[in-house]
């Protein structure tokens, strides 16, 4: 796995501070909550990962480079 230059790193905290509302778009983890999973990020790790707080009650993180999620807002 490479991990991100920590330029990249700014750039995922800034598009993704804590309060933020996202939505799981693919999530490679047998333990993954469901495609569409609504969550609110709690914060950027120095690796990149998202660290979301997920709607279900999970506390995977989207990782950067293998999953994915969209910002979203609230009213959607």
């Amino acid at each position: 796995m490479r991990f991100p230059s920590k330029e990249l790193v700014e750039h995922i905290k800034a598009a993704y501070p804590a309060g933020t509302r996202v939505e799981l778009v693919a999530m490679n983890d047998v333990q993954a909550p469901p495609i569409g999973t609504r969550g609110t990020v709690i914060g950027v790790d120095d690796i990149g990962s998202i660290m979301v707080h997920w709607d279900n009650g999970s506390g995977l993180s989207v990782a950067y480079g293998e999953d994915r999620c969209k910002v979203v807002a609230d009213d959607e």
